[in-house]
């Protein structure tokens, strides 16, 4: 009998000799749970039961040697979510993003082969927040990150990160036996600072990447000028410029996890900065030279490169025969930066803003035989809809102790339908401790600012209104005559930052609890970054 022949008998004994050991932290549904996950489970709870401890760990044993087969054998989807950095809505060549500049061919076949979404935004304006609610399917303002986590360790948003006691998506798939990977960009929390924002603290099993919001692609010198390149909790010397590196290991995961059900998160580094072509010098740490290459040339080179990526992803799904058991969603973490070449000229605002530049981002929803080829959907989402939409559809409950703030988009992804109205926010901390929020409630588009407001504050209140199926480009303030549509979303802002606030997980350091100024921050971060390059023996 081989192990294939085994299925069925040792799911049935398994279910009997586990059935008052199994105690999963985490709710799944039915025959979600892997079989080394029930092994483990069993054992541990069979200590009261001497004589079927004994049987038990035998079928334990005996399970194993079929347990891959068992995990192919439920059919289980498979889950990639790409995310890219600081492209904005017109990074992708197809339409509706259009860009202009050059051919993102691996996009471009990935949209035609599935669903693009035209009014789909990050839940934050720049990277770490954007992050949290992904990670979370909850606004990152329950997290306590609703700012970048900075490099330099005196500033207000330094020691901050993702704790312990949050719940990512990793985790459910992890403890419903899936595989679990992440690659790439991290940027939630510097586990040198506390080992508790380690991205294997948090669901992953296998982690390549680095810690920090961006590192030098030749020699991966991160932001906060020390070397960030680390597999799984080693920090690792590497040569290989870090989208070549992404890619590489991104493939490696699918192939070593193909006879399993796994769930792969790729956070690529491009086309944030530093600005650098495959062949360009270091631009930060040991060895910095002057980039030759000029600024738009090197600018396509990322970005093609990691285009490539996605098409390498792609090709090998297709390659192992996984295309019709594999959902692969694809967004960026918020608008362009401006040497990006990635904004939509329709929009206001980029990276940074709330206005509609800063988070309507591209996204595309692939999954052949299951979702309709070359379609296009005009309903609104968001970031957060990611965690809820994957879970349900790899039938795994969510966590019972606390409520998912996104949305199952699966009735757009695979029926066409919509999803019921709803009202979305953005709370927006800069690095200089400036707040602007925005609310969006079908066409209307509400914006607040706090112009010259202390740090961290939200003093100096001014708002604008935006009818956004009438005015794309938000140039058009309504908020003088139609002051009851004003009053009303003004309202849900309010509650909705009570909320937040109320539900927050406490988290060191804050603008209001330090006397340092927006202007003092920046100007001592770049004495810290001058002071670190030219530290380096190679640049003096």
């Amino acid at each position: 009998m081989v192990a294939g022949d085994l299925r069925a008998p040792i799911t049935l004994i398994l279910k009997w000799a586990c059935r008052d050991h199994l105690r999963p932290k985490i709710k799944v549904k039915p025959n979600s749970i892997h079989p080394s996950r029930r092994c483990r489970d069993a054992e541990a709870g069979s200590s009261r039961f001497p004589i079927a401890s004994v049987f038990v760990s035998s079928l334990c044993i005996l399970a194993s040697l079929c347990s891959i087969s068992l995990a192919a054998s439920t059919d289980r989807p498979n889950i990639i979510v790409i995310m890219v950095d600081d492209m904005g809505f017109a990074g992708p060549s197809i339409a509706p993003y259009g860009n202009p500049h050059y051919e993102t061919l691996g996009m471009d076949q990935l949209a035609r082969e599935g669903l693009r979404f035209s009014d789909f935004h990050s839940s934050g304006s720049v990277c770490s927040p954007t992050r949290a609610g992904l990670l979370t399917g909850r606004y990152q303002q329950r997290t306590g990150i609703e700012a970048v986590i900075h490099p330099y360790p005196e500033h207000p948003e330094s020691q901050k990160g993702l704790l312990e006691t949050e719940v990512t998506f990793a985790e459910l798939f992890q403890e419903a036996g899936y595989a679990t990977g992440m690659v790439g960009k991290w940027h939630l929390g510097y586990p040198e600072r506390n080992p508790e924002f380690h991205p294997q603290n948090h669901g992953f099993d296998y982690f390549r990447g680095y810690h920090s919001g961006n590192i030098d692609y030749i020699n991966h010198w991160g932001d906060h000028y020390e070397h960030d390149w680390w597999h799984g909790r080693t920090e690792t010397p590497e040569e290989g410029y870090t989208t070549h590196l992404i890619n590489q290991y991104a493939l490696e995961f699918i192939e070593k996890n193909q006879d399993l059900p796994f769930c792969l998160y790729i956070a690529h580094e491009s086309p944030h900065a530093p600005i650098q072509g495959p062949n360009d010098p270091i631009q930060r740490g040991p060895g910095m030279k002057e980039r030759q290459t000029p600024l738009e040339e090197a600018m396509k080179q990322m970005i093609l490169e990691m285009d490539t990526g996605v098409d390498q992803v792609r090709n090998k799904i297709i390659e192992l025969g996984l295309a019709d058991n594999t959902l692969i969603m694809f967004f960026s973490d918020n608008g362009d930066a401006s040497q990006t070449a990635t904004g939509s000229p329709n929009l206001r605002g980029r990276k940074g803003s709330v206005y509609e530049g800063g988070h309507r981002v591209p996204a595309i929803a692939w999954w052949p035989g299951k979702i309709e080829p070359n379609q296009q959907t005009d309903e609104l989402a968001i970031t957060l809809d990611i965690m809820p939409t994957i879970l349900s559809i790899a039938g795994i409950d969510p966590p019972e102790d606390r409520h998912l703030d996104g949305l199952d988009l699966s009735p757009i992804l695979f029926a066409g339908r919509s999803l019921p109205r709803r009202t979305l926010y953005w709370g927006s901390l800069s690095n200089n401790g400036n707040r602007s929020e925005a609310v969006r409630e079908g066409p209307w588009k509400l914006i607040a600012l706090h112009p010259n407001a202390n740090e961290g504050t939200y003093e100096n209140e001014v708002l604008e209104l935006y009818r956004l199926d009438r005015d794309l480009g938000e140039k058009k303030d309504l908020s003088a005559k139609n002051r009851k549509q004003l009053s009303k979303m003004k309202k849900q802002l309010d509650a909705w930052l009570a909320d937040t606030q109320a539900t927050a997980t406490p988290q060191p350091g804050s603008w209001t609890e330090t006397t340092i100024t927006g202007k003092e921050a920046s100007d001592a971060f770049n004495r810290f970054r001058e002071a670190r390059q030219e530290s380096y023996p190679q640049n003096k």
